[in-house]
């Protein structure tokens, strides 16, 4: 898998949902489900945290890496 890059505003932009980078990378190491995001065109998956909550996972496929943009 390709890294998965942060920065303060996504990290920012996460938390306003209770999410941890951590939370939202277990769910892009091990996603459920696969789709494309109807509001952004975005790519997404779904999958769970460590914790067991169902969650996902809004991403931009960049040149350096993984950007998650929102969960």
């Amino acid at each position: 898998m390709d890294e998965i890059l942060w920065t303060p505003k996504n990290i920012a932009r996460i938390a306003e949902n209770d999410l941890t980078p951590e939370d939202v990378e277990a769910a892009l190491l091990d996603p459920v489900d696969e789709s494309v995001s109807r509001s952004t065109g975005r790519p997404c998956v779904f999958g769970y945290t460590d914790d067991g909550d169902y969650i996902i996972v809004i991403y931009e496929l960049l040149p350096q890496g993984i950007y998650p943009v929102t969960a």
